[in-house]
């Protein structure tokens, strides 16, 4: 039997991410082993993330050793992937069932917060949401691994920090969510809490994965990634999307949000999807919701907070 290698990055939220695709795959009678494999994102820790300038920060090496083959299959944070894959060769051969989407405060709610609280928060997206929210609070960068921040919350440095709800979840810190965002308050990120399989297209890993896909949850965040793209958004944007599957329709949210925290654009759309099977038709039907939300938002104003970044 033929040995799966997985390429993983070596963070503690990372490796818990490729054992589990380890264990479903040798479930299924596959022998696997995980490489870990640095990345740019895992090298430069001093600065902000937007300020980084790099396309697939967490993504580009682990990509590189896909296609040269020295791994089979890539275990990534979806909301990690940019909207176009680097190489026709790739594909996301499965995306498994999503864990919780929403984001979570830890060390107080947002209600608690005195004025003027320290708020730690890595993304853009969550610091101009929270500045919409609270415009009082003093929201600022914080970098590292999930353990990294807690410690930096432990420490004092913060009154509270904003996680992945799935981070936490996935690591059994759930208990340390001191309140989950509603998707209206702080809307995710494009998806956020699932998890996505690269292969190459010819490659042995693109059979191995396939058994693993959620149908449910492609179509989802296939639709969030159509709104993306058709922003043509990144990690230096404030955008949110959450899209979820309801008896055969998909309804979609998405915000598009000024750094500053003044001017917020939210809009909805939805509409029918082929729950029964979940096949190419649904995918294009839920790409093309994701950019029919996109043009209303553009059409409501979002292209000037876009063009001013």
């Amino acid at each position: 039997m033929t040995e799966l290698i997985i390429g993983s990055r070596g963070s503690q939220l990372a490796l818990w991410q490729a054992h589990w695709v380890k264990a479903r795959l040798e479930e299924l009678g596959h022998s696997c082993r995980i490489e870990i494999i640095k990345t740019t994102g895992d090298r430069v820790t001093e600065l902000a993330l937007p300020d980084t300038g790099t396309k697939g920060l967490f993504t580009k090496e682990i990509e590189e050793g896909l296609l040269e083959r020295r791994v089979d299959l890539a275990v990534h944070s979806l909301k990690d992937l940019p909207t176009e894959l680097p190489d026709p060769s790739l594909r996301l051969s499965a995306i498994p069932a999503r864990e919780d989407p929403l984001d979570a405060m830890v060390g107080k709610r947002l209600s608690e917060l005195p004025q003027g609280a320290r708020v730690g928060t890595s993304s853009p997206r969550r610091a101009a949401q929270l500045r919409y929210a609270r415009p009082d609070l003093n929201v600022e960068s914080v970098r590292g691994n999930v353990d990294t921040r807690l410690r930096k919350l432990d420490e004092g440095q913060y009154a509270a920090i904003v996680l992945a709800s799935a981070g936490l979840r996935r690591l059994g810190w759930a208990s340390r969510i001191a309140e989950s965002f509603a998707p209206e308050v702080m809307c995710p990120a494009v998806g956020q809490g699932a998890l996505a399989i690269e292969t190459l297209s010819d490659g042995a890993g693109a059979a191995a994965c396939a058994a693993l896909d959620h149908a449910e949850t492609r179509v989802a965040v296939e639709a969030e990634r159509a709104v993306l793209g058709a922003l043509g958004g990144g990690c230096k944007v404030p955008i949110g999307a959450y899209a979820r599957v309801e008896q055969g329709t998909l309804r979609i949210m998405a915000v598009v949000i000024s750094p500053d925290g003044v001017t917020l654009i939210r809009d909805f759309v939805d509409g029918p999807v082929m729950k029964a099977s979940f096949g190419e038709a649904s995918m294009g039907d839920a790409e093309a919701l994701g950019r029919r939300l996109a043009a209303r938002l553009l059409e409501r104003g979002a292209g000037e907070i876009l063009n001013r970044l």
